[in-house]
């Protein structure tokens, strides 16, 4: 009989803690701002499917940085108790679960955990991404006031070729 393994408990990370490259963070941080960046419909086979990027600029106590939302990353109907008082969001139903698409939840003040979650670079800075392998969740409300004035994605990066003798 295999023994069940418990699973592991997440490390939580502080905005000013991420570093370029790096993966695997869980961080629990407040929506600032959402900026639609691309809305277009594109054929794909006998379906039109809406794609949707937002840029949303999200933080902790320590700092802010922008996360890239995509409209492939969903969540799962047990964040929908959080939701019920906030309206415009797409719902689309799949194997009898209700999904909720990323885009629709970075609304001002939505407090959100990324699991899993990467640093891409984009033209020398961080954004902060989450792919098919994380999670995006909403969370109850967090107490802490985003640090306004530590915005990470402002930092930019130069990659530096160092040549060994």
């Amino acid at each position: 009989m295999a023994e069940s393994k418990s699973l592991r408990k997440p490390v939580f990370t502080k905005v000013d803690q991420l570093r370029p490259g790096t993966i695997g963070h869980t961080l629990t941080v407040k929506v600032v701002n959402t900026k639609m960046v691309l809305q277009k419909g594109r054929a794909d086979g006998p379906q039109v499917r809406q794609m949707r990027i937002a840029e949303c600029l999200v933080g902790d106590e320590t700092g802010m940085i922008i996360f890239t939302a995509r409209n492939e990353q969903v969540l799962r109907d047990d964040a929908l108790g959080v939701l019920v008082h906030s309206a415009a969001y797409i719902l689309i139903s799949t194997n009898a679960h209700l999904f909720i698409l990323v885009v629709d939840l970075m609304k001002e003040g939505t407090t959100i955990t990324l699991r899993n979650a990467k640093i891409d670079m984009f033209k020398g800075s961080m954004r902060l991404a989450v792919d098919k392998w994380g999670r995006v969740e909403v969370a109850e409300p967090a107490n802490f006031n985003v640090k306004e004035d530590n915005n990470l994605s402002l930092i930019e990066y130069e990659l530096v070729n160092v040549v060994e003798e």
